[in-house]
């Protein structure tokens, strides 16, 4: 696989992680279970800058 074509998959699973735990602490907020809505949101903040440098390197290389 090409290296542009790996990051751009990479950055798609980190985003769709971060969708899921999104849904998850959102679905434990519902449910008032407020101790894994701040774990899903500490990893929810964990997993975006990850995706974002990603991003910018992925923006970087040559095709």
């Amino acid at each position: 696989m090409d290296h542009k074509f790996f990051g751009v998959a990479l950055l798609c699973a980190f985003l769709m992680i971060n969708i899921v735990f999104t849904q998850f602490m959102v679905h434990q907020y519902y449910y008032e279970n407020y101790v894994n809505v701040l774990i899903f949101g500490g990893l929810n903040l964990g997993v975006f800058p990850l995706a974002l440098f990603i991003y910018k390197k992925t923006k970087n290389e040559k095709a």
